[in-house]
């Protein structure tokens, strides 16, 4: 074994040991508190029950029958905390010491991210089952993946029950690879699929006639980030059939969407959202941008809750809450980065009221100096937080061991608008954005309230 490699397994050995032997003092230490709290309440009791029967003629008994099973139950609570804040304490551990690591087998040797099936010829996996190492290398490839891409939603997940934590970070992968074509450099390989193939310009002109005017981009590149996302539905086929794709994030979303039944619509609506961008780049009215925001968030939120887990119905409307609040949070944000791709996500209308002007946007930091702005930025904020309200009703509705992902997600945009909010809309100096410390501070937080206080 390299001795690198032989140094951070020692580690994490290390760090699990102390977090061990942290869990057992506690638990020890719970139970001796709960002992002497149920002594000394029927001490109390007894000496209650002593008075009363000097002061009344006929003798009162104030001992709680149910006393020793509610401390019995406290232990119990106790120790379950115990074991949660050691699990807590072990996955922080083993975070500081994974960066470079290369036990997972999905990053190479220069700390790269890998492909963990490269060497597989073949597209799909047509065999009935796919080996549970493949399955679990599949949902490393992923976890991996949100860690160094994800950002504010990896400190969100990280602490989520084993089951509920892959499934999201598949999820959100695939979601970060849908939107890297779309909006960045990512060349999604599909084997024998190009942009010349007649299923693929079938398709795009499907899409153009349902669209509601011609490609804002350059028709190359229409065409070839339109046809990548068509191969992208078709491996998406495969987590709804018989067949397996040999791309790990497809491996692992097959696995989730058997695991917990998220409907394709809701993925697929997903997609075309990540089209839209391609066919409208301005929105004349709020309701236009909702539909927008719906698509590309709405429907994220929808399948988190699927994976969370409820028993409300009210959490669907909620959820929808949750993706538009954010979604709005992102592009107020961006405004700066989206005019220099020519794209102006706020709403048309609400700007001219204000007296903005599409000029004015693509003006950068002279923005800054419009009597119109600062009031434009507070009233878009007014209606962000309209959403968040509604957004935060959701949390209590889900499971209590995963309320707290959505909710520190929440809290990180909610502390992103207050900064712009501070910066008197200043998004064009510098991308407004929450600091490693901020996000740990934070996530801390929320995970203490959602999760151990339940508030």
């Amino acid at each position: 074994m390299p001795e690198g490699r032989k140094k951070c397994v020692t580690a994490v050995l290390r760090t699990a040991r102390r977090a061990a032997r942290a869990h057992e003092g506690e638990v020890q230490r719970q139970v001796a508190v709960a002992r002497f709290g149920n002594s000394m309440a029927q001490r109390q009791d007894s000496d209650l029950a002593t008075d009363a029967k000097l002061g009344l003629e006929q003798s009162i008994s104030l001992y709680d029958a149910d006393e020793e099973p509610r401390g019995i139950e406290r232990v119990r609570s106790a120790v379950n905390l115990t074991k949660e804040a050691a699990r807590v304490i072990s996955i922080t551990a083993l975070e500081a010491v994974r960066e470079g690591a290369l036990f997972m087998g999905v990053i190479g040797s220069r700390g790269e991210l890998v492909n963990p099936f490269s060497h597989i010829d073949a597209a799909i996996w047509s065999e009935p089952d796919v080996p549970e190492r493949m399955t679990e290398t599949a949902y490393d490839y992923c976890e991996e993946l949100t860690r160094r891409e994800a950002g504010n939603f990896y400190h969100s997940f990280k602490y989520l029950p084993d089951l509920e934590r892959r499934a999201i970070m598949a999820y959100y992968a695939f979601c970060r690879r849908a939107d890297d074509i779309a909006d960045g450099d990512y060349v999604d390989i599909f084997p024998g699929g190009s942009s010349d193939e007649p299923e693929a310009i079938n398709y795009r002109a499907k899409i153009e006639l349902l669209s509601t005017g011609r490609p804002v981009v350059d028709r190359s590149a229409y065409n070839d980030k339109m046809s990548q996302l068509f191969y992208y539905r078709k491996k998406l086929s495969t987590a709804y059939g018989d067949i397996t794709s040999t791309d790990p994030i497809f491996m692992a979303m097959k696995d989730t969407v058997e695991t917990f039944g998220i409907p394709r619509q809701m993925l697929d609506d997903m997609v075309s959202g990540m089209e839209d961008d391609f066919h409208r780049n301005r929105y004349q009215t709020f309701e236009d941008l909702y539909s927008y925001c719906y698509r590309v968030a709405s429907t994220v939120g929808l399948v988190c809750i699927e994976i969370y887990g409820y028993d409300d119905p009210r959490a669907r409307e909620y959820a929808e809450a949750w993706g538009v609040f954010m979604q709005l949070t992102n592009i107020l944000r961006d405004v700066a980065e989206d005019a220099e791709r020519d794209r102006v996500y706020l709403p048309l209308d609400d700007l001219v009221r204000f007296g903005i002007t599409e000029d004015d946007i693509k003006s950068g930091k002279e923005l800054l100096k419009h009597p119109g702005w600062k009031p434009f930025v507070d009233e878009y904020i007014e209606r962000c937080d309209r959403y968040r309200e509604k957004a935060f009703k959701l949390f209590p509705l889900l499971d209590r061991s995963s309320r707290y992902s959505p909710a520190a997600m929440a809290t990180f945009y909610q502390s992103i608008l207050k900064k712009i909010q501070k910066s008197g809309g200043d998004v064009f100096t510098e991308r407004i954005q929450l600091s490693k410390a901020e996000k740990m501070v934070f996530a801390a937080y929320v995970y203490v309230r959602y999760r151990f206080l339940a508030l």
